[in-house]
C-alpha cells in the first residue's frame, strides 16, 4: 500500500483507527512558532502599551528621544534617537510605523523587537531608519535595567574600569592658539586632546568661529597647515600628550596618505576619518605606508561598511555614532566583533547626541574589555535641567552612576520650553565647503 494510502488508511475517520473513548479532548494548538507574531514562553507581564518621540532644543540643537511606557505604573524607558538634520522624519517613523508594532509586545524582548523592526519596511538601515530604531532599542534596555533594578553597564557584564577616560577638544586660528588651549586641558586633567586649526584665507572644519569662513576650501594647504600644527605641538608638550586630530572626509584619498605618512613621526593617539566611507578601499594603501593609527566610521550607517574594515584590521578604533547604526544591541555586537581583531572603542559623542545617547556611550565603555576613549561633550544647565541624571564630568573621565537603567530621566514640561524650530533653519543641514573653483567638498 503507497504511504498516501496508509495515512488515510489510518485518519481519524477511518473505522481501522478508531478514536479511544478514554483519551481527553486535546486543547486547541497554539498557531506554529513560525505563524507567531512574536516568540512564546516564559512572560514578565509587563506589556508595551505606549510609544512616542519627544523632541526638545535646549541649546538650539534638536533632540530626538523616544519613550515607551508600559503596563506597570512608572516603568518607562527612555532612548536616543537623534538626527538632528532630520529630526522630524526620525519622529515620523517611530510615532507612525514603529509604535504600531510595539503595542502589546513584552519589552524583555529586545533582540526579536530590534531585528524585527529592522525589517519591518524591507528596505534595511540609513541614518532615519537606524536613529529610530536605537531610541527604541535604547529606551527597551532602559526598561530592563529597571525592571533589573541594575543600570545597563551591569547588564552586559559589569564594568571593566571605574571611569571613562575623554578626549577633549582644542582648536585656534594658528598653532600657538592651539596650543594655549591645549595646555589649559592639561591642566583640567585631560591627556587625550583633539586639536584642530584653521586655514589661513580658507574655510576649515572644528574651529569655532572659522566654520563660516567665506574663503574657499583648500587641501593642499590643509595638509600642510596640519603637519606644521602637529610639528609644534610635539615640540612644546613632548611625548606624554596624546594627540587626535579629524581629517572629517576632505581630502582626496591620495591627499589622506601622504598626511597619514607625514604624521607618523608626531606619534598620534589617532588620525580620524581620513577617506569618507566610499573610499574605504584606500585604508589599504594607508596601512601598507605608514603606522599611524586610524579611527573611522562616524558616518557609517550599515554592516558592510564597518565589518570589512574591522575584520582585516583596517582601523585601530571603530568610531560609529551608536543611533546611526540602530542603538545599543547592533553597538554591543560591533563591539564584541572588534574585540576580536584587536580593534578599540572609540564612540562618536558630540552635541547632537542627547544625554540618554551619551549615557549609552558610557555603559558600552565601561563593559568593553577594547574600550579605547570616549568623545566629551560638556553637559550645559539646560541640559541638566532637561536631563536630570547626565552623566559627570571630572578630572579628565566620564563618571558612571548606579541608578538602574540608562541613569538619564527626561523632564517633559521643562523639554516643552526648548521646543525646536518651527521650520528647519539652514544650520539643519550640513552645508559642505566649496573649492576656490566652486566645486562641492564632502562636509
Amino acid at each position: 500500500m503507497s504511504t498516501r494510502k496508509q495515512n488515510e488508511a489510518r485518519s481519524p475517520e477511518s473505522p481501522e483507527s478508531p478514536k479511544s473513548p478514554e483519551a481527553p479532548e486535546s486543547p486547541q494548538s497554539p498557531e506554529p512558532p513560525w505563524q507567531q507574531a512574536a516568540p512564546e514562553g516564559v512572560s514578565s507581564g509587563v506589556r508595551i502599551t505606549g510609544v512616542r518621540t519627544i523632541l526638545t532644543a535646549p541649546t538650539g540643537t534638536t533632540l530626538v528621544v523616544v519613550r515607551i511606557d508600559t503596563n506597570q505604573p512608572g516603568l518607562y524607558g527612555l532612548g536616543c534617537a537623534t538626527f538632528t538634520q532630520r529630526a522630524k522624519a526620525v519622529a515620523t517613523v517611530v510615532d507612525e510605523y514603529l509604535a504600531p508594532q510595539l503595542i502589546g509586545r513584552d519589552p524583555a524582548d529586545i533582540t526579536d523587537i530590534f531585528e524585527t523592526l529592522h525589517v519591518s519596511g524591507y528596505w534595511r538601515s540609513g541614518p532615519v531608519m537606524n536613529n529610530a530604531l536605537s531610541g527604541v532599542d535604547m529606551a527597551l534596555w532602559d526598561i530592563k535595567g529597571k525592571i533589573a533594578n541594575l543600570p545597563v553597564w551591569q547588564l552586559l557584564g559589569g564594568r571593566c574600569r571605574t571611569a571613562v577616560p575623554l578626549y577633549t577638544h582644542a582648536a585656534g586660528v594658528d598653532a600657538k592658539a592651539v596650543a594655549e588651549e591645549v595646555q589649559e586641558s592639561l591642566e583640567a586633567g585631560y591627556r587625550y586632546v583633539r586639536c584642530q586649526v584653521a586655514v589661513a584665507g580658507g574655510s576649515t572644519y572644528g574651529v569655532p568661529g572659522a566654520a563660516n569662513d567665506t574663503g574657499a576650501w583648500d587641501p593642499r594647504a590643509y595638509v600642510r597647515t596640519v603637519r606644521s600644527l602637529f610639528e609644534h605641538l610635539r615640540s612644546t608638550f613632548g611625548p606624554e600628550l596624546e594627540l587626535i586630530h579629524d581629517v572629517h572626509e576632505r581630502v582626496h584619498p591620495t591627499e589622506a596618505v601622504r598626511l597619514a605618512k607625514e604624521l607618523e613621526q608626531y606619534d598620534l593617539f589617532y588620525l580620524e576619518d581620513p577617506v569618507a566611507p566610499e573610499d574605504l578601499d584606500w585604508l589599504r594603501a594607508i596601512r601598507g605606508q605608514c603606522a599611524t593609527p586610524i579611527a573611522i566610521g562616524e558616518l557609517f550607517v550599515n554592516p558592510a561598511e564597518y565589518r570589512p574594515v574591522v575584520a582585516e584590521r583596517l582601523c585601530d578604533f571603530i568610531r560609529v555614532h551608536i543611533s546611526a547604526i540602530g542603538g545599543l544591541t547592533p553597538a554591543w555586537r560591533l563591539a564584541n566583533l572588534a574585540e576580536a581583531f584587536g580593534v578599540r572603542t572609540a564612540w562618536h559623542g558630540p552635541g547632537d547626541v542627547s544625554p540618554v545617547g551619551h549615557a549609552a556611550n558610557l555603559a558600552l565603555d565601561l563593559a568593553s574589555p577594547n574600550f579605547g576613549i570616549q568623545e566629551q561633550h560638556l553637559f550645559t544647565d539646560e541640559h541638566r535641567e532637561v536631563f536630570p541624571g547626565c552623566p559627570e564630568i571630572k578630572d579628565g573621565h566620564l563618571w558612571p552612576s548606579n541608578a538602574p537603567g540608562l541613569g538619564v530621566d527626561l523632564d517633559e514640561a521643562l523639554a516643552a520650553k526648548y521646543p525646536p524650530a518651527a521650520k528647519a533653519q539652514p544650520g539643519a543641514a550640513w552645508r559642505p565647503p566649496r573649492r576656490r573653483d566652486g566645486a562641492l567638498q564632502r562636509p
